[in-house]
């Protein structure tokens, strides 16, 4: 039941608790409750509306690969809690491989990620490598998450065994 709440808020958070139980199939008192225990567990972390980016002027969105210099827990905590401070990074992962950290930065044109580049991480205590990827296209963007029920993992249902050709001869 927690899983179809989720997948239906996911489609649509503005959904009445009425509108929400009728979907899932469920009391508006049950819904309610179970809603009430995905909020207070931190299953659902907040409620919130999608923005176009185009829509609002802010179209570019650009890949930063960050690597830092000198590996300490101090240094690292104070990039990430300089990162939470910059609201043109819209997500900070991080991450194994070349880099340290994988930025996910929206701005309006090139010079203001530019400005973002000479005004925050040229100006760090500590030294970075960065490394950029312009986005060109936005191919696929989704935020609801590949919910399934609990159990066996999805996929075709195992059939009958496969019958040896001498048995095939036989039939």
């Amino acid at each position: 039941m927690d899983v179809k709440i989720l997948a239906a808020l996911q489609e649509n958070s503005r959904l009445t608790v009425q509108e929400l139980a009728d979907r899932v199939g469920t009391s508006a008192s049950s819904c309610w409750r179970r809603l009430r225990s995905l909020e207070e567990t931190g299953v659902i972390r907040r409620y919130t509306v999608l923005v176009d980016p185009k829509a609002v002027a802010i179209p570019e969105c650009v890949f930063a690969h960050v690597t830092l210099d000198h590996h300490s827990t101090e240094t690292a905590a104070a990039f990430v809690q300089a990162v939470r401070g910059r609201p043109e990074v819209m997500e900070c992962y991080a991450v194994s491989g070349d880099a340290d950290y994988l930025l996910r930065v929206a701005v309006r044109e090139i010079a203001d990620y530019h400005r973002f580049l000479e005004e925050f991480v040229f100006t760090l205590p500590f030294q970075v490598q960065i490394r950029s990827n312009f986005a060109l296209k936005e191919i696929k963007f989704e935020t609801a998450l590949p919910l399934q029920p609990p159990g066996p993992p999805a996929g075709p249902a195992p059939g009958p065994a496969p019958r040896s050709p001498q048995a095939s001869r036989r039939s």
